[in-house]
């Protein structure tokens, strides 16, 4: 890489880090940048993954008085993501490079439109269940099952599982959003972690383009966390829903 090229990367990873503790999609900015400084796609891919980890770490920590409030979920939500990412980064070693390339766009259009629609679909059952039902603030045993899922594809690919993790937590449980947005960030840090050690020993890296990441995107990921938590909820939903719209548009170009 150039020192421009180089540049390039160290900015796209501290943006890239922001994304990851707000709108949850950063590797459709990062992954992208990876490719066109001359990556192989998948070298990329896993380089990628390495390099925003410290990200979700910082965001993590900087979401850490969310994380307190609800132990029990926040330690489930680390361990279906952990679980699934090891599937996940299996997945992209042995299947042949851009196998979901048609499904991801879809996948992510169709999670951000939920996203979208969540609230208004959640009155809604609310009102069937009753009002004197209480707030659902533990995963059902379905909601687990797909925030494990979520975590296979996160450990696979990664770009927009921080939405598709908003989707999951939204409609399976009552929380705030914005303990949902710090559950998001956990999930893709777990993810990131155990694909990380897998890449480690298994895949092609390119260890300068994982330095500048990371070197960006600790910086991002802690800045992100407490932009998104100022973020009123209907600004950050709607953020969410634009970003993850425009990204799976630009997927299928």
């Amino acid at each position: 890489m150039t020192g421009a090229e180089q540049l390039a990367v160290l900015v796209t990873g501290f943006g890239a880090g922001i994304l990851t503790s707000t709108v949850g999609v950063a590797s459709l900015l990062s992954f992208p940048v990876l490719v066109a400084v001359g990556l192989p796609p998948v070298v990329a891919n896993a380089s990628n993954t390495i390099g925003m980890t410290p990200a979700g770490l910082s965001g993590s920590f900087g979401y850490r008085r969310e994380l307190r409030e609800h132990p029990r979920v926040t330690a489930v939500v680390l361990l279906t993501c952990a679980l699934g990412s090891v599937a996940g980064a299996l997945t992209l070693l042995a299947l042949p490079p851009g196998v979901f390339e048609t499904v991801v766009p879809w996948l992510i259009l169709f999670t951000s439109v939920l996203v979208g629609i969540q609230p208004w679909i959640s009155r809604r059952l609310k009102a069937r269940r009753g009002a004197d039902v209480p707030d659902r603030v533990h995963l059902s045993p379905m909601t687990t099952v797909w925030a494990t899922l979520t975590g296979v594809y996160g450990g696979y690919f990664g770009a927009g599982s921080g939405v598709m993790m908003m989707a999951v937590l939204g409609f399976g449980t009552d929380l705030e959003l914005r303990i949902v947005n710090a559950l998001k960030t956990l999930a893709v840090m777990a993810a990131n972690v155990v694909a990380t050690v897998i890449f480690l020993f298994l895949a092609e890296l390119n260890w300068v383009a994982i330095a500048l990441l990371a070197s960006g995107s600790v910086v991002g990921g802690y800045v992100g966390a407490h932009i998104g938590r100022r973020l009123p909820a209907p600004v950050l939903r709607t953020l969410v829903v634009i970003v993850g719209v425009t990204a799976s548009i630009l997927m299928m170009r």
